[in-house]
């Protein structure tokens, strides 16, 4: 544990280094926001930008885990219900539209690759919620829908609010385990790569604590943080590409952008030939 906490906090020395610099990235963006026209709504919302590209490192991009349950749904040619509870992240805020969030954008990425079946993607996102809000929700707004995955993002609400990070722990792998308990499959989804996140010292600590508790619980994780970071020092693109003037939401293209790299994710976990011969030997 001792030297992953060195080298997360290796990775992240110059974004505590940076804080100044990252406020005032944080109050041009918001100096030059623009509304997006109405007649661009739908164009944006329809994929990510051509001016970059969407993509992200294999590693960041894939699950370690096949997704049984859901390979096996679609291997019998049952619907497939997702629910994504989360946030503001979830729920599209910086977004331009309802139909530009990243669930709402998942629905039509995951359509594409299985046109022949019925997925549905509920988004049960809620802005300014925590962990503990989210899993007093879990009965009503997402075990009663009977999911079969369950896309969880967390993690960044308590980061931004200065909260301590042990009760945290506690908490996800109790909400965690209570989703496996419905039968569905898990997926956690951590933070996002933005300004307002990088400037809090507590952010390597929590992306660490997510990653820790998804392998130690079984789970798979899509690294959202990591694939975001990758633009940043990788693709070189610049905050404003990817994150709204407020200096925290996605934006449009971002929304695209991980919701196409979530279900290629989802595809080949569920299609992997591991998953299908475990999903087959279950009846």
């Amino acid at each position: 544990m001792g030297a992953i906490n060195k080298q997360a906090n290796a990775r992240f020395a110059c974004v505590t280094a940076g804080t100044t610099a990252l406020a005032l990235l944080v109050a041009a963006a918001a100096a030059g926001a623009q509304t997006l026209p109405s007649h661009a709504i739908t164009e944006a919302a329809a994929q990510p930008s051509s001016t970059f590209a969407c993509n992200a490192p294999p590693a960041f991009a894939r699950f370690s885990s096949p997704l049984l349950h859901t390979a096996r749904r679609l291997a019998d040619g049952e619907p497939l219900t997702i629910v994504a509870i989360g946030s503001s992240s979830t729920a599209g805020a910086g977004a331009s539209s309802a139909a530009a969030n990243y669930p709402s954008r998942l629905a039509v990425e995951l359509k594409q690759r299985f046109p022949a079946d019925d997925v549905a993607v509920l988004n049960r996102g809620v802005n300014g919620e925590e962990t503990q809000q989210m899993m007093a929700r879990f009965a009503t707004g997402v075990i009663a829908a009977r999911p079969d995955l369950v896309i969880w993002q967390v993690g960044t609400n308590s980061v931004l609010r200065d909260h301590p990070l042990k009760p945290h722990s506690v908490l996800l792998r109790e909400g965690i385990e209570e989703l496996k308990g419905a039968g569905a499959d898990v997926v956690l989804m951590d933070m996002q790569f933005a300004p307002r996140v990088l400037a809090k010292p507590e952010t390597p600590d929590m992306e660490e604590q997510i990653a820790l508790a998804a392998k130690e619980t079984n789970v798979d994780l899509f690294a959202r943080f990591a694939i975001m970071r990758s633009w940043s020092e990788a693709g070189h693109m610049p905050f404003d590409a990817f994150i709204s003037p407020d200096g925290l939401h996605l934006n449009d293209w971002s929304y695209a952008c991980v919701a196409k790299l979530l279900a290629g994710a989802i595809a080949e976990a569920a299609t992997r030939p591991i998953a299908s011969a475990a999903a087959h030997m279950r009846h």
